[in-house]
């Protein structure tokens, strides 16, 4: 009989494992990524601990200030608040998948030229939804620029310097991405 209990609570633990791991195919920064992994867990962890991707960065674990910021399907999202089961079969960049072939994004340049960061942990999430933005309003005036970064917060006080950066990019890019 204890050798029944026993096997019993054995299958009663693994199945529970089995049954919250996913396998989650999507494109992470341009390559095809599949992974078994709980789909109940945030991006933001499994982008950091599982894929070592550590330029999305834990700020607030509440979606509010914008540090762990990433594209998914080319729109700025909060991986923090994101089911890694939510990016199934979409497309998800990182700020190591912004520069290509070794070249930056003309917004990360703009970032370096204008000296658009200072302890520099908010720029890549500052960075991501710039992209976003010039994606959607290649254009923007500076009030649009105002709106549309205001849920990315820099402690380091360096909003001008940001905003300066966003409009150097968006000349360079003229709505060519």
């Amino acid at each position: 009989m204890d050798d029944k209990r026993q096997a019993s609570s054995t299958n009663s633990v693994l199945e529970p494992e089995d049954s919250m791991t996913d396998t989650i195919s999507f494109k992470l920064n341009g390559k095809p990524v599949r992974l078994k992994v709980d789909g109940d867990r945030p991006l933001l962890w499994v982008l950091r601990t599982d894929l070592g991707l550590t330029g999305t960065k834990y700020g607030c674990g509440e979606g509010h200030c914008g540090s762990c910021t990433v594209l998914l399907n080319q729109r700025a999202t909060r991986s923090c608040l994101l089911k890694v089961r939510d990016v199934k079969d979409k497309e998800v960049v990182t700020i190591e998948g912004l520069a290509k072939n070794g070249k930056l994004h003309p917004l990360q340049k703009a970032f370096m030229e204008h000296d658009g960061l200072q302890c520099g942990y908010c720029t890549p999430g500052m960075i991501l939804t710039a992209v976003s933005l010039l994606k959607f309003n290649p254009q923007p005036t500076e009030q649009q620029i105002n709106q549309g970064m205001e849920q990315n917060f820099c402690r380091c006080g360096a909003q001008v310097r940001i905003v300066q950066a966003i409009q150097t990019a968006a000349a360079e890019m003229k709505g060519s991405q």
